[in-house]
């Protein structure tokens, strides 16, 4: 897609959406002595939901997840919209167009795997981390340089912030 395409969809987000594992993390799993399982976010995707609210942008995850870990992640950012433990992903997303009103071309989506690859579809704005598999690669209008868990999220949010500039 060409550069101007892709401006004009960022111009119009006025949510942005992520999965979770993959993308706010490098999709590794950690775990305690005790067996508690731990995740690594980084503090760039942070600063990328903060600067899309300071520019009046809702953000939100959306993931087959339910770690506990993921929840205290959204509650830090104040994140407007968390969705865990989710199968159907674009069933969420039309929950949350009906909710919010918005429509579909004003939501971007980030993710990085199979299971986000018909949300992906459905979105103003599609994009990948830099290290997504083939198959979300082939299907997004924006692919990330960065790789997931290193601040691929903060790439897409700079992306938009400076399309609405």
């Amino acid at each position: 897609m060409k550069l101007a395409d892709l401006t004009a969809r960022a111009r119009r987000i006025r949510l942005v959406l992520t999965d979770c594992d993959g993308v706010l993390t490098d999709g590794g799993v950690y775990y305690s002595e005790r067996g508690e399982e731990m995740k690594r976010f980084s503090i760039r995707d942070g600063m990328g939901v903060v600067r899309l609210r300071e520019f009046g942008i809702a953000t939100g995850i959306v993931t087959g997840e339910t770690s506990p870990s993921v929840r205290t992640r959204a509650a830090k950012l104040q994140i407007e919209e968390l969705h865990l433990g989710i199968k159907d992903k674009p069933a969420c997303l039309h929950s949350i167009l009906a909710r919010t009103g918005l429509a579909a071309d004003e939501v971007a989506f980030i993710g990085d795997d199979t299971n986000d690859l018909d949300i992906l579809s459905l979105v103003g704005l599609s994009a990948c981390p830099g290290d997504a598999t083939s198959f979300a690669r082939a299907v997004v209008d924006f692919h990330c340089q960065t790789p997931g868990g290193h601040g691929c999220f903060r790439e897409l949010a700079e992306f938009i912030i400076a399309a609405q500039q």
